[in-house]
């Protein structure tokens, strides 16, 4: 994966989440399958990191990406930009998304 600094990042916040999606974003969940069955953002999809770079055309062309704390996936958004996808990283994770008192299902 392509390397890029923090500040290269495209990033939103948990409360800019919904903005996207009514604007036909999707939700890309990075972490673990562990993770995931503990808990995800409802229509998220599902590509652990290990597994993007085989999976990338699985990825929606505009992607809310996001993993427990946000470096995972601000590895993935850079990525995913640097593959010509649009792309944002959730500041904080599922950690932030819940802190803010945001659902998640299982």
């Amino acid at each position: 994966m392509t390397a890029q600094t923090p500040d290269q990042i495209p990033a939103i916040t948990p409360a800019d989440v919904q903005s996207k999606l009514d604007q036909g974003w999707s939700l890309v969940d990075v972490r673990r399958d562990d993770e995931w069955a503990a808990g995800h953002l409802e229509g998220a999809v599902h590509i652990p990191l290990d597994q993007l770079v085989d999976r990338v055309a699985e990825v929606p062309d505009k992607a809310v990406v996001y993993c427990h704390a946000g470096g995972r996936s601000a590895r993935a958004t850079g990525f995913l930009v640097s593959q010509g996808r649009e792309a944002v990283n959730l500041d904080g994770g599922i950690t932030e998304w819940t802190a803010e008192g945001h659902p998640v299902v299982s």
